[in-house]
């Protein structure tokens, strides 16, 4: 009896489920932004890709990091701005004030290790337009016909 195939997720809940998780970001984000600011020892670690679509902030910053930055908002932050599509921040970097936007959408990685808690997203990569372009992708060599047959020998492991 053959199995049916597993049936396409019309619904796309996965990006559903990311997207619900992107908000727990943004409720704490507006926690952090409220009078007071930071509730006991939380802080947060937000990493994200700096060539993600709607990411802004110095470019020489910004060139150090071509591919992911991790950003901690503990005690020395300013202007957190929170919206509905991502936040905006100013840090010291080098000792100098740099501000920063970063789309949730940008977002790989939120923690907050005061209580171990961690979330992990896909990000949505727009190509980057910092730097020199990557190298092109080497092909893979293709792969076998379903009716070729799969030998492998094991004379290369044998002891002789």
């Amino acid at each position: 009896m053959a199995q049916d195939p597993p049936a396409k997720d019309l619904m796309n809940y996965e990006a559903m489920a990311q997207e619900a998780l992107r908000g727990v970001v943004k409720a704490a984000l507006k926690r952090a932004d409220a009078p007071g600011g930071l509730p006991g020892a939380h802080h947060f670690y937000l990493t994200f890709k700096t060539g993600a679509a709607g990411v802004e902030g110095p470019e020489e910053l910004l060139a150090r990091y071509p591919d992911e930055m991790t950003i901690v908002l503990q005690h020395q932050f300013w202007d957190l701005d929170v919206g509905e599509q991502g936040f905006g921040v100013t840090l010291k970097f080098g000792g100098r004030p740099q501000s920063l936007a970063v789309p949730y959408a940008a977002l790989t990685r939120f923690y907050d290790p005061t209580v171990q808690f961690l979330l992990q997203f896909e990000a949505e990569e727009a190509p980057a337009s910092r730097g020199p372009a990557p190298p092109p992708a080497v092909e893979p060599p293709p792969l076998p016909e379903a009716d070729a047959p799969n030998v492998v020998t094991l004379d290369h492991f044998r002891k002789k």
